[in-house]
């Protein structure tokens, strides 16, 4: 018998899964055609290397870098983590991320997975040794960068309010010219119809169905909804004076958009602009508003307010979480899993307990926002613009028992026991008086 050694098949090679990432912060066209150029670019330079295997170009567009929940950026993340992707090509550090603990975790966690990201305007691979500590001292750049271009940005904002200068110029039935309204005749008429037959007693929904009626169109050509007619009965701006920052950024990370209750100076510019209505009407008209309220409004039953009510917000799918309360404890889940299914929302919910363990191991910085993402990861905002990732772990089912709950089956188990106990006694005896 000969026996004969068969040579190795040899074994094609793998290609490496490369795709790109590209984002712009701004939805302007000089920005968008950036963008244009950018995907083309990337696609292209991908395609042209043989041992590289194009898996797309990820964008984003206007969405700015310091957060973190952009969803090209999380379905980039997604497919990563699926195997998809061995490499991921960026134009620079402020393109991937200007927030440094974002930037470097995320490279971090790519890092573990076998998956290299190779900043090209810096020539860096993450990959290398030297990669991560090029990363630290750039993204500490880029971040200080974002904060002093945010700066910049309120500074001349500001700037603008002491002089009476107006930050929107997309008013309807007003024009903005050289920081200027003038009056646009058309939309002003429209502008008065709607105060008149409001203070006549026409609802706004009425209203809206009005002038989409006869083909009015609103600001940007849409239709007129309550929302849009409501807006005009409540701009003071109609009466020729402006009130400037009535609302202002609380950072330049989280960029988060609150009322100005006296955090900030307020402007008020009287005789800014021509009139459209007289402020007399335009108090009627608000005290029109209040009275309808008040009459066709029930007053509703002040909502339960908790401490992390509206304050964590789902990485996932970017909504909010919501208290849900259990049998013997309280959960915090996203919104849209809550009401739509494992199926809309893949987040886990989150023990309040446990919630309220990680804000006090953050003491004394204050909590401003949680951000909740994939399995058990967290990112703590704190109110001073920093933030930290950190991972809570579940809790055993003996952790999440109540003194009652194992009283309860104390007794469940005693009783139990002394009921098996009782029958066999009976057997017992029965059997002994047939013997007998």
């Amino acid at each position: 018998m000969e026996v004969k050694k068969l040579p190795t098949l040899p074994t094609l090679p793998k290609k490496k899964q490369v795709a790109a990432y590209a984002r712009v912060s701004s939805g302007k066209d000089a920005m968008l055609h950036s963008l244009s150029a950018q995907v083309s670019y990337y696609s292209a330079y991908i395609q042209k290397h043989p041992e590289w295997l194009y898996c797309g170009v990820y964008v984003d567009e206007a969405v700015t870098g310091t957060k973190s929940e952009r969803p090209e950026f999380q379905r980039l993340l997604s497919d990563c983590r699926a195997g998809k992707i061995d490499m991921v090509i960026t134009k620079s550090i402020s393109r991937f991320a200007r927030n440094t603990v974002t930037l470097l975790e995320t490279v971090r966690e790519l890092k573990t997975l076998g998956i290299d990201v190779f900043f090209e305007e810096h020539n860096i691979h993450t990959m290398s040794a030297a990669g991560e500590m090029m990363l630290t001292l750039l993204a500490s750049v880029a971040q200080e960068e974002s904060r002093m271009t945010s700066e910049r940005m309120k500074w001349r904002v500001r700037k603008n309010f002491e002089e009476g200068v107006p930050w929107n110029g997309t008013v309807y039935g007003y024009r903005l010219y050289a920081d200027k309204f003038f009056i646009e005749q058309r939309e002003a008429e429209i502008v008065r119809y709607i105060f008149d037959r409001f203070l006549q007693g026409a609802g706004v929904n009425a209203l809206a169905n009005e002038l989409n009626a006869f083909g009015v169109p609103s600001r940007f050509g849409m239709t007129w909804c309550k929302n849009s007619v409501m807006n005009v009965l409540r701009n003071y701006m109609y009466t020729g004076n402006l009130l400037l920052q009535k609302t202002y950024r609380t950072d330049h990370i989280t960029k988060h958009k609150a009322v100005n209750s006296g955090q900030l100076p307020m402007y008020y510019v009287e005789g800014a602009h021509e009139p459209i209505i007289d402020i007399e009407t335009f108090e009627r008209t608000q005290a029109e508003i209040r009275r309808r309220a008040a009459l066709f409004t029930p007053p509703k039953p002040a909502e339960p307010q908790y401490p992390f009510t509206g304050i964590i917000t789902c990485a996932v799918c970017g909504k909010k979480f919501r208290r849900k309360k259990r049998k013997n404890d309280a959960v915090w889940i996203c919104d849209n899993k809550n009401m739509h299914g494992r199926s809309a929302c893949g987040s886990k919910q989150i023990p309040e307990a446990v919630l309220a363990g990680l804000v006090e191991s953050c003491l004394p910085k204050t909590v401003a926002l949680i951000e909740a993402g994939n399995g058990n990861d967290v990112r703590l905002v704190f109110s001073d613009g920093t933030d930290q990732r950190t991972v809570w772990k579940d809790r055993s089912r003996r952790d999440s028992w109540t003194d009652e709950m194992k009283q309860k089956a104390r007794e469940k188990t005693y009783g139990r026991y002394h009921q098996n106990t009782g029958n066999e006694e009976q057997v017992h005896i029965g059997s002994g008086v047939a013997d007998a």
